[in-house]
Parts: structure tokens; sequence; C-alpha cells
């Protein structure tokens, strides 16, 4: 039957009859391979005493049956990928003429390709198709895309855009301009969703050209907060892994991401775009498994942000030692390592000699390029290689470990703890405590040090070579030596993005500053000024806290900030602002879905967080469903009230957010806590101080 695809409620009721056949073909057909694979198991375990001496027959059953389960587990992803289409199949259309023809061919774009069968032509396009890109590139008129084959020129027709929710169409309208901002004021106003929102509907020009950009090494986005940088460089991914399938998979890629909540947070947003298993992982844990031979325990950023917040009088070394002056007098350390770590002397095995000289000669010239601590052991490989073809046999594993020991033993120490001690006392500082490895903790000030020490002296660990492209999220957050590391361990593509407003600094750093100078002048900087998440009362309010001046805001409008004080003793006083948030906060079904509590401390919201619980409980609220307390163990992002600190809620979301704050406090760390909680509310914002 003819269908006319002009007619988008027509189209829908079409496609989803496709989509479910198409279902219900996979499901039956993971029946039929389940029990192919079964009775390829039950032949195997009835016959296998009987198969061929030389196991032919074994491998071929074997090969078969890895074969079988392997189309299922495909055929399994694209029915689970084929029944989120279901939900809404597209949300865009381009009717492209083009060059030579007369009438319009037309495309609808959804999350990911869809044909009646395997090899036909598509009824939906993948957004990141190669035509996709007419969609959110052009307005009506002149238009080209970069096929396989060449530039494919043409006209645009016309364009819609279309809202399905639960395969029923919400609206749909014809479009003379770019995906327009009135999409983004309708999904932004709806209410927010738990986890970052998935932007492929209400991509703007600028944004696809980030997303679809495949020419440049490393690009650095600085946007504003609630800009959407985030959601762009996860785009941004998922558009990479779509055209680069034959050299970059999921398991090539790492985000470095500030913490497991984050992580959780925005999980759904790869596999929702038809990727998953994209690997997640703070800086500061990748630190501690790293040194993990070195120390058995490392503090992390938010021990160092606690101990400001409530030991202000204790002067931090942590700038200092991240400065490139400290950095300086390292590698002026390193070097005279060289020559007063060693201790060299004649190796003798069995009839076979090593003099000193020779050792010497090896070590300083023919080896020169391997890191200081791993050197002798390519001088001892040097030594064993000769061995074995002089006598013309190989060293068993106990011969290997008894020569390479001699030689390892002219290390006067191979502890890297214990080096950088001594560097530290070196220039001045108080040196580490002298104990074993067991008892061992690092300071946040000194974990990046150790590291970068521990690196230019063994070198860097290859188990970091699969990774292809690098997501580094808060980049005004790591300091000049932690990019050195970086660079260091991930010689590859990079997504850097932040926001130098949102720094757990005493003062902003702009990191794009020194980048160039690390990674070389060939990275693409990205500024996005506009703002999505806010309404401009609580951006305007965030942004004269910040001082921020050039900020561009989307024009959606809500309610005024409240702005409320407390006096009294702190805890009494603190009390009285929790009682006014249970009487402000606004969660139910006609109402927000998000709402948060965000403290200075770990100590002040795990307070508050106890109070609300039992208050919350005794008026009937579901606690257990609708609460939480987000710290810096939390693994997953829920529904309903959260109680957390400001630097945990960095990079989330909410409808409705409380800021409490004590008033006392007028450090230039809690001046950016309470920026950051007011950059968190998408429509209400209520700024509470207590205390005197």
């Amino acid at each position: 039957m003819a269908i006319d695809n002009r007619d988008g409620e027509a189209f829908l009721t079409f496609v989803t009859d496709k989509l479910k056949t198409r279902i219900a073909h996979i499901s039956e057909s993971i029946l039929e391979g389940q029990k192919d694979i079964e009775g390829m198991h039950e032949y195997y375990w009835e016959n296998y005493t009987e198969m061929d001496q030389y196991g032919y027959e074994n491998f071929d059953n074997q090969q078969a049956l890895l074969h079988q389960i392997n189309a299922n587990e495909q055929q399994i992803h694209l029915r689970k990928r084929f029944r989120k289409m279901l939900d809404s199949p597209f949300f865009g259309r381009v009717d492209f003429i083009f060059e030579g023809e007369y009438e319009p061919e037309i495309f609808y774009i959804g999350i990911g390709n869809f044909a009646e069968e395997t090899g036909h032509t598509p009824l939906i396009y993948d957004w990141r198709a190669p035509v996709s890109g007419l969609f959110y590139d052009y307005d009506k008129g002149p238009a080209s895309y970069e096929a396989p084959l060449g530039t494919i020129t043409g006209e645009i027709a016309s364009k819609w855009q279309y809202k399905i929710r639960n395969g029923k169409m919400v609206y749909q309208f014809e479009s003379d301009v770019k995906i327009d901002d009135e999409i983004l004021m309708a999904e932004l106003g709806s209410g927010g969703s738990v986890a970052l929102k998935n932007i492929v509907r209400t991509i703007q020009k600028e944004q696809n050209a980030i997303i679809r950009n495949t020419k440049d090494k490393i690009m650095v986005i600085q946007g504003a907060a609630g800009s959407g940088k985030t959601s762009i460089a996860l785009h941004r991914i998922a558009y990479l892994l779509y055209h680069d399938r034959k050299n970059l998979k999921s398991s090539n890629i790492l985000i470095l991401s500030p913490n497991s909540i984050f992580s959780d947070y925005i999980s759904h947003i790869l596999p929702e775009l038809g990727e998953e298993n994209i690997r997640e992982m703070s800086f500061d844990l990748f630190a501690y498994k790293e040194l993990k031979d070195t120390v058995s325990d490392c503090e992390d950023r938010y021990d160092q942000i606690e101990r400001s917040l409530t030991m202000p009088d204790v002067p931090s070394l942590y700038k200092e030692k991240q400065s490139r002056e400290f950095l300086n007098q390292m590698e002026g350390y390193l070097t005279t390592l060289e020559d007063e770590l060693m201790n060299f002397h004649d190796v003798e095995y069995k009839n076979f000699t090593r003099k000193e000289e020779e050792i010497i000669e090896l070590f300083y010239f023919k080896f020169q390029d391997i890191p200081l601590l791993s050197r002798m052991e390519a001088v001892a490989e040097n030594f064993i290689d000769e061995v074995e073809t002089l006598r013309d046999s190989d060293m068993d594993e106990e011969e290997r470990a008894f020569v390479m020991e001699k030689f390892m033993g002219m290390y006067e120490t191979r502890d890297v703890y214990v080096m950088y001690s001594r560097f530290l006392e070196s220039c001045g500082y108080p040196g580490l405590p002298h104990v074993q490895l067991a008892d061992r903790r690092l300071s946040y000030e000194d974990v990046y040090p150790v590291l970068y020490m521990k690196y230019r002296l063994f070198g860097q660990n290859s188990s970091h070579n699969g990774i292809k492209h690098l997501v580094v999220d808060e980049m005004q957050d790591y300091s000049r030596l932690q990019y050195l590391i970086i660079k260091m361990m991930f010689p590859c593509r990079m997504t850097i993005l932040g926001d130098k407003a949102q720094t757990m600094e005493d003062e902003n750093q702009d990191v794009i500053g020194f980048l160039p100078k690390i990674f070389g002048k060939d990275i693409r900087r990205i500024v996005m000024n506009k703002s999505y998440r806010n309404t401009v009362e609580i951006a305007t309010y965030a942004n004269h806290l910040a001082g921020i001046t050039d900020m561009d805001l989307f024009e959606r409008h809500g309610a005024p900030v409240e702005e409320k004080h407390f006096p009294g003793k702190e805890s009494q006083s603190m009390e009285q602002a929790l009682d006014e948030i249970i009487k402000k906060l606004e969660l139910g079904e006609e109402q927000f879905e998000t709402a948060a509590v965000i403290l200075r401390t770990e100590g002040e919201a795990k307070k508050a967080a106890g109070i609300l619980k039992e208050k919350l409980a005794a008026a009937g609220f579901d606690t257990e469903n609708r609460f939480s307390y987000l710290h810096r163990d939390s693994t997953s992002f829920c529904k309903g009230l959260t109680v957390t600190t400001f630097y945990l809620a960095k990079g989330l979301e909410f409808d409705q957010v409380f800021s409490l704050f004590p008033e006392a406090d007028t450090s230039a760390l809690a001046k950016q806590g309470r920026y950051i909680a007011a950059t968190r509310a998408l429509h209400k914002l209520h700024m509470y101080e207590y205390g005197n």
C-alpha cells in the first residue's frame, strides 16, 4: 500500500506498524537462534568423545556456536533499539531536491536508522548520517552535504519538526529556519528530566558544527553554565563512533568525569543515542589506581575542598605544588638522580662478566632515552641476551630473576615515595612521613607531583594505549601539572570542556590560556556563551554573584529568585531554614520532578539531610523512594529531593533549588559555592543564609 510520506501523522502510523513487524520478526529470529544454540550444545555433549582426533570437528562446532551466539546478541541489540524507537520514531524531516531533479526526496530523521529489511533503503535516517546534516545546517534554499561519493548539492524545499511521545504525535510544524528556540522553550519549560537531556531534536547549527567535527585532534569547549557543553561533547562521541566504526569502538573512549554521581547522571545519553559501554572515571580515582604500588591511600579533591572550607586558617600548599616553578624545581632534582641514585659495579654470573665501564656506557648512552628507573632493566636484558646467545640456551625464570636482581641492586632506591620526600626537603618543604607502604597516605597537594615523578622515572603505563579518544569534563578544575600528566598518558584525540566561572579555586582559572603550550597550537577552541538551563531571572542573579557580564541569556522567564536570612545560633537557624524549605518544596504529580538542597560542606549536608528526612517522613513524604543524600561515595542520581554539597552538585540540574550557606562564610570558595548552587536551578531558586 502506497503511503503519503508528506503527511507526518500518516507516516508515523505507517512506520510504527513497520517497526512492530520488524521487532516481531527479530523476536522470532532470536527464538530460532536460541533453539539452534541449545541444539549445538546438546549435539556437542552427546558427540564430543567421538569427534576426530585432530579436533577439526570440535573446532568447527565451537566456531559455529560462537557465530550463532554473536548473531543472536546483534539481533537482541537491534530489537532493543527498535523498541526504543517505537516511543519516538523520528523528530525531523527534510525535503531535498537533488540537483537536476524536480521533485523532492523526503528524509525522516531519528535516533537511529530503520529500514523494513537489512540493506533496504531506510525509512528513517540516523541523525549522524551525512544527509541528516541538511536538517541541522541549512534553512530553506540551496544546500549540500558530504556523502561517501563526494559533495551532493541541491535545494531544501521544506523542513519539519515533530515531537512524538509514547508513539503519539504531540506536535508538528514546518520550520523556515534552523531548529528553533521554540522547541528548546517547550523542552526546558516542561520540567526537568532526571538526567542530562538528549539534545538531538534541538541541536542548533553552531552546536552541530562542534558535534560533527572530525578534523581537529583536540577540541576545547569553553561553555557557560547551562550552555549544553557536556551534552554536546557526548553527542560528539556518539557521532565519532558512528562514523569511524572500523577504528573506534566504545571501549576506546574514556570520560574523565567529576564523580560517580555525575557518571550515572549522564549514563543514559550515549545508550539513548545507540552507543554503550563508554568507560567513565574521575581523574582522582585514576591517580589513586596508578599510585597504589607507591602509597596505600590518596586524598581526593573533595578532601582538599573540605579542608579549605572548614579550616580556612590552615595554609594550603596545593597551588604552590601544582605551579610551574615547583615543576621546574622537580625537573632539576630529577637530573641530579642520574648520578646520585646509582652505585655501579661489575656483574658476574657463572663464567660471564659485565664490567662496570660497560654498564655505565650502556646506562648513560645506549639506553639514555629509557626513563631512569626502567633503564637498568634494559641493561640487564642486554646482558641476559648475550649470555643466552653464547651458551645457546635460554635462562629459566629463576636464573633471570637472580641476574635481574644483581643489576637492579645498583639503584640506591627505586621508591618514588622516598625520592619525592627527599625532593621536598631539598626545596625547604617538610618531607613525607617515614612509614611502610601500608601506612602511606598522600595529601591531595602531593598526589599529582608524585604521579608526575613516577611517570618521569618509570615511563608511562602501556595499559592506556587502547584509549583513542579522551573526554575531560570540568576542565577548569585541572591544574597545569594535571594536563601535563594527561598528555603523557593519553597521546590521543580529546574533547576538553568546562566553564571557567565554575572553578573550585579561590579565583577563576582560564585553562585555554596555557593548553596550547602543552598540547600544541593545533587546538580548536569553541566558546559557548548562550545559557539554556536557567530562567532569565535565575541566570541574571547567578551572573551577578560571579561578576559575569558577557553571557547570552535564553529568553525563558520564571519566578524571581527568593533571598532569605535566618538569624540566630547556627544550629537553630539552620533548622528554621529547613522548616521553610519543607514549606516551599514543590514536589508532586502536578509540580516538579526534582529539587535539591545544596549546602557548603559534607558535615552540613549530612546534618541537614538527617533533619529533613525525619521531618519529611513525619509529614507523610515518601522518603524511601523520593529522598536522597548524595555524598562522595554515591553512585546513582534519583528523582525527588536531593541533599548534597555544591561541589558534588556541579554538572547536575534540578527543577527547584534551595541554596543553604552560613552567612558568616564570605570566603572566595564559598562565593563560588553559592554561584554553582544558583546555576543548578531550572525553574525556581531560593538563596537562604543562616547564622550570624
